[in-house]
């Protein structure tokens, strides 16, 4: 059975859990962002603090293992996770990264929905660190490239 744990120091609770005997899976993604005019790449966790520990009989040494806070809980025992859910994430994995579905691609028409730019319509220009999106709106007569925050953009439909 799967179950998650919420990790304060993550290698380090990693390294006890897999010491103890414990299957672990810790999904990470890849996220670049512009650092000094230099794009960078780092491998943060799909879920940040949180992991995946397959146990087989009792739960407790995995709850009290170094690095862990706390296991999800559903009632006086740790919440399952179907098996299903690690196939399918585990199945998206390439090169032991998971690979999410571009939301845009480049050049889509987009449209604001909320925040001062609601109601405004504009070409997708690429991703922006934190869960913003880049839209090229044309503002005050020019194309101007604006970073919203990712929800508050919607894809129109393709006429």
């Amino acid at each position: 059975m799967w179950v998650v744990a919420r990790v304060s120091r993550e290698a380090l609770a990693l390294a006890e859990l897999k010491r103890s005997g414990f299957e672990v899976y810790a999904p990470r993604i890849v996220e670049r962002r512009v650092l000094r005019r230099r794009v960078v790449e780092a491998t943060p966790l799909l879920f940040p603090s949180y992991i995946f520990v397959g146990i087989t009989a009792q739960w407790h040494g995995a709850r009290w293992s170094p690095g862990i806070r706390s296991l999800i809980m559903n009632g006086s025992g740790p919440a399952r996770v179907a098996d299903d859910v690690i196939g399918e994430l585990r199945g998206r994995e390439v090169d032991g990264l998971i690979e999410l579905p571009p939301r845009f691609l480049p050049g889509d028409r987009v449209r604001v929905e909320r925040g001062p730019f609601a109601g405004l319509a504009g070409l997708y220009a690429g991703q922006a660190p934190s869960e913003r999106v880049l839209i090229l709106l044309s503002l005050l007569g020019a194309a101007r490239r604006v970073a919203l925050p990712a929800a508050d953009v919607k894809r129109l439909r393709s006429a």
